[in-house]
C-alpha cells in the first residue's frame, strides 16, 4: 500500500484524506485514534484494545499528520501520539458492490477442482497453507490419498480442528441402511443443499470421505452458492432482495433430537456483500407470512433453486476410495445423484469443522511462513 500526496485534514481536524493506491480515502480521527497499532492502544500479542473506546471525545480531532517513510505520524487531540502503518489502513475499502471479496466465484466450467494430497498436507505446513487458501478462495478442494479406514481423515482435522461433534457422534456414516433416520442415509438423489441449517452455529466445513464407491450412481454434485446468488442478482434483482430479507425457519426433529434455526436463503453481511447462502428443501419451514409476500417468497425461491440445479452451474464428480471433499458449508451447495446398490458398495464418512478454526490455521500458517520466508 502506497501513498501519494499530501495528507489533507478537514477544518475541524475530524477527517483525514489520503491518497491510496491511486484512490482517494478518507478516514475518521475517532476510527484512527481506537485502532493505532501502539502499545497504549492495543495489546501488541492478541491485538485486543486497551483503552475504552466509548470514552474517547466524540469531537476527538487530527491536530497533526504528516507522511513517514511507510507510516502516518499523528497527533490527536487527547495528546496521543503515534505512527499508523499505511498497511494498517484496509478498513471499509472494499467496494460495496463486491459481491463477495477475496473468492473465485466458478460454474461448470471450471476446468480443475482444487487438489491437494493428504500426506503432503499432513507433514508439510506449506501444503497445509495452500490446501486451506484453496478452500478458502473456491469453497471447497478434494484431497487424495486419504487412508481408507474409518477414521482416516481425523489425522488432517487434527491439524485444523476440532472435530464438531453433533447429535450424530463425531465421523459418521454416510451410506444407506434400513429405517433411515435422515434421507442422506438413504439411496435417493439429494437436491443441491447446505448441511444443517437449524443448528446455531451451522457447521462450517464439511468432510467427506470415501472408503469405497462401487455402487451404480451417486456421483457428487457442487454449485458455487456464491456465484448462484451473483447471478439471481443480476437476473432478478427483486428475487435476490426477497431471499435476503426473508427468513424461513429450518427444523430437524426425531426420537432425541429437536432442532430448529431461521435465516434468508442468501444472507449479506454490513457492507451488503453475501456472506452465507442456505437451502435446504428437507427442513425449511417458512411461516404463514401475508399471502403477497409469500407469493414473492415462492417465485424468488423457485428462481434461486432453477438457478443452484442448472447444468450451467454445476460440477460433477464420483469419489474414489481414499478421496475426500472438504465444502464450505456457507458457500458450497452440494448434492448427489440416486445410485443402486446392486452395483457394489458406496460408503462415505462424514464430520464437520467449524470456521473459526479453520480460518485461523490459514490466518496464522500465512502469518508463520511469511515470517520465515516460505510463503510471500
Amino acid at each position: 500500500m502506497t501513498a501519494s500526496g499530501k495528507p489533507r485534514l478537514s477544518p475541524d481536524g475530524q477527517r483525514l484524506t489520503l491518497d491510496l493506491d491511486d484512490q482517494t480515502r478518507e478516514f475518521a480521527a475517532l476510527w484512527l485514534r481506537e485502532r493505532t497499532p501502539d502499545t497504549e492502544t492495543l495489546d501488541p500479542r492478541t491485538g485486543q484494545r486497551l483503552i475504552e473506546a466509548a470514552d474517547l471525545p466524540l469531537d476527538l480531532a487530527l491536530e497533526h499528520v504528516e507522511l513517514a517513510g511507510d507510516a502516518l505520524a499523528l497527533r490527536f487531540s487527547d495528546g496521543h501520539a503515534t505512527h499508523f502503518p499505511l498497511t494498517e489502513l484496509r478498513a471499509d475499502t472494499d467496494a460495496r458492490d463486491t459481491i463477495v471479496p477475496g473468492r473465485t466465484l466458478w460454474d461448470a466450467r471450471l476446468a480443475e477442482p482444487p487438489r491437494t494430497d493428504f500426506v503432503a498436507a499432513l507433514d508439510d505446513d506449506t501444503a497445509l497453507l495452500e490446501m486451506l487458501e484453496g478452500l478458502h478462495r473456491y469453497g471447497f478442494v478434494l484431497v487424495s490419498g486419504v487412508p481408507t479406514d474409518e477414521d482416516g481423515m481425523q489425522a488432517l482435522i487434527d491439524r485444523i480442528g476440532p472435530l464438531r461433534r453433533t447429535n450424530w457422534g463425531g465421523i459418521a456414516d454416510v451410506k444407506s441402511v434400513a429405517d433411515a433416520y435422515d434421507l442422506t442415509m438413504t439411496q435417493r438423489g439429494l437436491e443441491p443443499h447446505t448441511d444443517n441449517p437449524y443448528r446455531d452455529p451451522i457447521p462450517g466445513y464439511i468432510w467427506l470421505h470415501c472408503l469405497t464407491n462401487a455402487a451404480a450412481g451417486g456421483d457428487n454434485t457442487l454449485v458455487d452458492g456464491y456465484r448462484a446468488a451473483q447471478l439471481l442478482r443480476e437476473r432478478d434483482p427483486a428475487a435476490f432482495d426477497c431471499l435476503t430479507r426473508v427468513s424461513p425457519g429450518f427444523r430437524y426433529s426425531d426420537d432425541t433430537t429437536w432442532l430448529e434455526s431461521e435465516g434468508p436463503l442468501i444472507e449479506l453481511d454490513g457492507r451488503g456483500q453475501v456472506m452465507r447462502v442456505r437451502y435446504s428443501n428437507r427442513t425449511e419451514r417458512v411461516e404463514a407470512l401475508p399471502a403477497e409476500e409469500l407469493a414473492r417468497y415462492y417465485a424468488a425461491r423457485r428462481a434461486f433453486f432453477e438457478l443452484i440445479t442448472s447444468e450451467e452451474l454445476t460440477v460433477h464428480l464420483k469419489l474414489d476410495p481414499g478421496q475426500m471433499l472438504i465444502m464450505d458449508n456457507y458457500r458450497l451447495l452440494h448434492g448427489r445423484r440416486a445410485y443402486e446398490l446392486a452395483g457394489g458398495v458406496r460408503h462415505l464418512r462424514q464430520g464437520y469443522v467449524d470456521r473459526d478454526s479453520t480460518a485461523s490455521r490459514r490466518l496464522v500458517l500465512r502469518r508463520q511462513l511469511a515470517e520465515t520466508g516460505e510463503v510471500a
